[in-house]
């Protein structure tokens, strides 16, 4: 199993991009996607971009993610 993270395109250089994933901005490849352009969202995995996503889809699924994060069960304070 494997986890893909949306992340934002920024500046394309080439088959290299930077994109933001929250707030960090990551070097990434593009050779395993064709018309990828500035602005884009991408699903991101080991380094390099597996597929284009709708900018609802990527949102969406960064929620998700910021919710899980929210959800420690160690932690005194999780939300249950």
């Amino acid at each position: 199993m494997c986890l893909g993270i949306p992340a934002k395109i920024i500046q394309i250089d080439g088959e290299f991009a930077d994109a933001n994933i929250n707030g960090a901005t990551i070097r990434i490849g593009l050779q395993l996607l064709e018309d990828v352009k500035q602005g884009d969202y991408v699903l991101v995995h080991t380094g390099y971009a597996l597929e284009k996503l709708s900018e609802k889809e990527a949102l969406e699924t960064i929620e998700t993610i910021r919710q899980l994060e929210e959800f420690d069960p160690d932690k005194p304070d999780a939300k249950a």
